[in-house]
């Protein structure tokens, strides 16, 4: 919790003052008791004494006040709100090893089918683009809520291709940041890609720049260990390469760029992941003024205060 006038906390030195004021007057109302009345007159004039419930009474006055004065700091709290508007790119890795069969039919066709229900969940006030890339990034679909326009995109995606994840992140960056920063909308990257760049430049570099820009970048590893492609030999017959998933560096891309970071080794745990994508990407921390909640106990305990004084004392205070 923190506060928005923290210095009206000061108010609360005057709490222990306070019960220190009400403590010496009741020692003092006990002592000119006891000095001029007999204790046996003193039970004969007044039957019903209050004893601790007076006590009582004034400990819901105290906490009223301290309750009031953290009201007057205007407290707030941390919560999970809907984003209004924002904008995340779909930056999907088509390099030659995501024909892959390690991941069912393909490393690719797992990424569209996860993408398609990654279009259904992500709420409507996220504008999603999409952006291919090998050695070289293509932006088919910049940010928009025309989520059939992507879904055709998606589906004429093929791999082929080196891979610079560099490059193709400090694309997006450009596409994302082209408007000051304080007309620009929250703004996230989704990174798919099953191995490090092999072109292009530093792809740290950029996830740091992601950071400072507050761009989160969210990466998902796919493939598994025993991934091979198929590609030509060059002497008309054909060779069988590893297509081994580094996810330790995209892990390293999204805690540079204040993301996170998964693995999805399957196509069911991909979908997995772009459900838990579509709901967060969706809504974001923010702090909100929690004032009228304490306004309303302390106003609550000077109630019940007043009521007590009334009952127990005939009189309000």
């Amino acid at each position: 919790m923190s506060f928005a006038a923290p210095l009206v906390l000061l108010g609360l030195l005057l709490v222990p003052a306070l019960i220190y004021a009400y403590l010496r007057l009741q020692r003092r109302r006990t002592a000119a008791v006891a000095a001029f009345t007999s204790a046996r007159l003193a039970t004969s004039a007044m039957p019903r004494r209050p004893g601790f419930r007076r006590h009582v009474a004034m400990a819901a006055f105290g906490l009223a006040l301290l309750v009031l004065i953290v009201a007057a700091a205007r407290p707030q709290a941390k919560v999970s709100a809907p984003v209004k508007r924002s904008s995340v790119m779909l930056l999907i890795d088509t390099s030659g090893s995501m024909a892959s069969t390690d991941v069912a039919p393909t490393r690719l066709d797992a990424v569209r089918s996860a993408a398609n229900r990654f279009l259904d969940r992500v709420p409507s006030q996220v504008s999603v683009g999409l952006m291919a890339f090998t050695k070289t990034p293509t932006v088919t679909v910049a940010p928009t809520s025309d989520r059939e326009t992507l879904r055709s995109d998606l589906a004429h995606l093929r791999p082929g291709g080196g891979t610079a994840i560099g490059t193709a992140l400090q694309s997006t960056l450009r596409i994302l940041t082209g408007m000051p920063a304080a007309k620009r909308p929250p703004a996230a990257i989704v990174l798919l890609s099953d191995g490090t760049s092999d072109a292009g430049i530093d792809q740290l570099t950029q996830a740091r720049e992601a950071g400072r820009l507050h761009v989160p970048i969210y990466t998902v590893s796919l493939g598994t260990t025993s991934g091979t492609i198929t590609v030509p030999n060059g002497h008309g017959g054909t060779a069988v390469h590893q297509a081994t998933p580094d996810p330790q560096a995209l892990a390293q891309i999204a805690q540079a760029s204040g993301g996170h970071a998964y693995t999805a080794a399957s196509a069911g745990n991909l979908s997995a992941v772009y459900d838990h994508l579509g709901v967060q990407l969706g809504r974001r921390t923010v702090k909100q003024e929690i004032t009228a909640s304490f306004a309303g106990v302390g106003l609550a305990l000077l109630l019940v205060g007043c009521a007590l004084t009334l009952r127990w004392l005939r009189r309000l205070i």
